[in-house]
């Protein structure tokens, strides 16, 4: 099986597996690799390891070297200069009127390119400002207009939990939610308690949604009819944390049960 390592170009980001030709590099280190776009800074996700032909995409591109002083001072200058190009950018989206919000400016590597990312509700045409910034930065441009969740990424903040954005701190991709996995958690329906600042629904309904799945499995259904130690009643709201079923029982009293104390009332055929 060949060895690779990973590497990822931005924080919370894709890691990206590359041959790390020989050398033996540590978690943390800035290396330069070799992609599709030429040559990049990127710093080692995951050491050294073995992983089967499936798990890589060919040709496995390789790590050219360890990041030397030159190259961190070459990737300072860059963020410093992408600054600058985005009041620029700025400036000539104003010039031309588009209706379009810049997000983030990246410089490559040997700052032969800039990438302009951008969030718009409509498709954009910027042939004239490409032309524009091609003759003012004298280089490479493209423009890449990008998701609402993607812009949260690059800008970062707080969540409703007082904690760093999960996307931009450790989700290197976003996986679909759902307004299902809300409601199978009993969660508020209202859009400002379960939207995150992206406007899209939080990343973290997710997270709890599989174990939910599995605890309701062994849980009646929000009305059936069941039987307790105090007599028979009717499910009214189910706790899958605490696995327990909240029962309205025939004498109107609302009492909460755990799971093992309740028994479904079945019907003649047996069925539920």
């Amino acid at each position: 099986m060949p060895i690779v390592v990973g590497v990822r170009f931005k924080r919370a980001g894709k890691i990206y597996y590359f041959d790390p030709a020989g050398l033996e590099l540590k978690r943390q280190e800035a290396v330069v690799v070799e992609t599709a776009r030429g040559l990049e800074l990127g710093e080692v996700a995951t050491t050294n390891r073995e992983v089967s032909e499936e798990g890589i995409v060919s040709p496995l591109k390789r790590v050219v070297r360890k990041a030397t002083a030159s190259d961190l001072q070459q990737s300072q200058r860059n963020q410093v200069r992408e600054k600058d190009a985005l009041d620029v950018c700025r400036r000539k989206v104003q010039e031309h009127g588009l209706d379009m919000h810049l997000v983030d400016a990246e410089y490559s590597f040997d700052a032969s390119k800039i990438v302009f990312c951008f969030t718009a509700d409509g498709r954009v045409d910027f042939r004239e400002l490409v032309k524009d910034l091609a003759s003012a930065f004298r280089m490479r441009i493209e423009l890449r207009q990008i998701g609402v969740r993607d812009e949260a990424k690059f800008l970062g903040g707080l969540g409703t939990c007082g904690r760093e954005l999960c996307c931009c701190s450790f989700l290197d991709e976003f996986e679909p939610v759902s307004i299902r996995m809300a409601k199978d958690q009993h969660l508020s329906l209202n859009p400002s308690k379960i939207s995150g600042v992206c406007g899209r629904l939080m990343c973290c309904l997710r997270y709890e949604c599989q174990h939910y799945g599995g605890a309701r499995a062994h849980l009646p259904e929000v009305g059936a009819r069941v039987v307790t130690l105090d007599g028979e009643g009717r499910v009214v709201c189910v706790n899958a944390l605490k696995n327990s079923v909240s029962v309205e029982l025939d004498n109107r009293v609302l009492k909460e049960f755990p799971v093992e104390e309740v028994d479904e009332k079945r019907n003649a055929a047996g069925k539920p």
